[in-house]
């Protein structure tokens, strides 16, 4: 990839078309933040696999990146816990298990069901407008069945209820987890059922939240993360 064709006049970079970023999400403002989206999506995919050494050298080469980049990125996806240094040994892509997917799930289910709470009481009329476009897209997709798309739109809705909460702070605390529960789904992608039923649970959500019905829109997404950990954990 090289970098520098993607280098925009306003300073920033524009990113490619990345499964754990929304349609229109395309810019990077530094080099820096360039390789932390590029590497998040390789080790959420999984195309960087659980476990896997991690090359920085490789990786400066794949990415058409110099090492100060490609290093800050890794630091950064370090804290969040996608990448485990090992003093004298290296750095490693982390493991995935049963124990963290029960911790993620417990934050998950208290938060993300107190953001739909939330965010049918604080839905602005731009958010009421994303979410009918939202609506439109799940209609579109009752039938879907290409697993990376029926992930997007899963993406997609979440953020659009983190959003309308409009606090910034448990926004970011949710982008944390969803990001290590969408990892979780691409360990067991393939061998669940589930990723289709979840669209009509989205339309549900979604319709709660522009009712303004904070108390089912709370249920909702409280027994739609519930029933995340028990799909993947039945084949796990």
């Amino acid at each position: 990839m090289d970098i520098t064709l993607r280098h925009r006049s306003s300073g920033s970079y524009e990113l490619p078309d990345l499964i754990t970023l929304e349609p229109g999400r395309r810019n990077a403002s530094s080099l820096s933040e360039m390789a932390y989206y590029l590497l998040r999506d390789r080790l959420i995919t999984l195309e960087i696999p659980p476990g896997a050494t991690i090359d920085e050298r490789a990786l400066q080469a794949d990415l058409g990146l110099g090492r100060t980049p490609v290093r800050e990125a890794l630091r950064r996806l370090a804290d969040d816990r996608l990448v485990h240094v090992v003093p004298r040994r290296g750095m490693f892509a982390r493991h995935a298990d049963l124990g963290d997917l029960s911790a993620i799930s417990e934050v998950r289910i208290e938060f993300e069901s107190y953001a739909a709470y939330l965010a049918a009481n604080r839905a602005t009329a731009a958010d009421r407008n994303a979410i009918v476009d939202m609506l439109g897209e799940l209609d579109a997709a009752r039938e879907a069945t290409d697993h990376r798309e029926l992930i997007r739109l899963d993406l997609r809705t979440h953020r659009i209820v983190h959003r309308a909460t409009h606090n910034a702070y448990l926004a970011a605390t949710l982008e944390e987890y969803y990001v290590h529960s969408l990892r979780m789904w691409f360990l067991v992608l393939g061998r669940v059922q589930r990723l289709d039923r979840a669209v009509e649970e989205h339309r549900e959500l979604l319709a709660a939240v522009l009712d303004g019905n904070a108390h089912a829109a709370e249920q909702i997404l409280r027994k739609h993360v519930a029933a995340f950990e028990g799909e993947i954990r039945a084949v796990l």
